[in-house]
């Protein structure tokens, strides 16, 4: 009698499901209005836009984000305006924002070393990205994707939660996450996939009650299939 194998836990799903489940994301992102598609407008895939607004985003909602970082690229759209900001005027426009004196104090800091260390222009290489004040791999990695257009995962809550919610890995530790998405998506896919679940978690597969129903992967889903 022959019994049926299931699947090890940590096993990548097969090739052709990985690219239908990009298709459904890239579709729905394209078609939504969440408010990450809003912030990367802001951004205009310019290094500079990325990283700043990256930075302010931190433990803070995108709905806070995008006007804070509108205000502040309007006055300080690049390093050298940034720099000549006094930190009580970048602390009055940053204040919406979580921990904003740790922020303020990380930006001018982050500007100077830019001049110093980098003629200005932030830096493609992702050594060279950690090595900012106040940058961590998710930052970094957005950066590199966004700005510079690289295959590069960045990890932020979203990502890290429905990756695993998906199946398509098991892990505990974002940079866990960021390891096991690179062995098992499409290497052009790396670059939108921060972006595809955002806006997916922001939208539909909320931490807690996800709207399953409205949900473009809901069939590839192994929560929704109960695996």
């Amino acid at each position: 009698m022959s019994t049926k194998r299931s699947r090890p836990p940590c096993s990548p799903p097969a090739r052709q499901l990985q690219r239908a489940i990009a298709r459904c994301l890239a579709d729905s992102f394209a078609e939504g209005d969440a408010p990450v598609n809003r912030l990367m407008t802001l951004q205009r895939n310019v290094p500079f836009a990325v990283l700043v607004s990256a930075l302010l985003s931190a433990r803070t909602r995108d709905q806070v984000t995008i006007p804070v970082a509108t205000a502040l690229l309007d006055v300080a759209p690049d390093p050298s305006a940034l720099r000549a900001m006094s930190p009580a005027a970048l602390e009055s426009i940053i204040r919406p924002c979580g921990f904003y004196r740790d922020k303020a104090r990380h930006l001018l800091a982050l500007a100077h070393r830019l001049q110093s260390d980098f003629e200005d222009r932030v830096p493609d290489r992702i050594e060279d990205l950690l090595s900012l004040p106040g940058i961590g791999r998710k930052t970094a990695n957005l950066v590199l994707s966004l700005g510079y257009g690289q295959p590069a995962i960045s990890v932020d809550i979203h990502v890290h939660r429905i990756s695993n919610r998906l199946g398509l890995v098991e892990t505990q530790r974002p940079e866990q996450t960021e390891q096991a998405l690179q062995r098992v998506l499409p290497r052009r896919t790396w670059s939108f996939w921060n972006p595809w679940l955002v806006a997916l978690g922001q939208r539909i597969c909320l931490p807690r009650q996800p709207r399953c129903d409205a949900c473009p992967v809901k069939k590839y889903c192994e929560k929704k299939l109960g695996r």
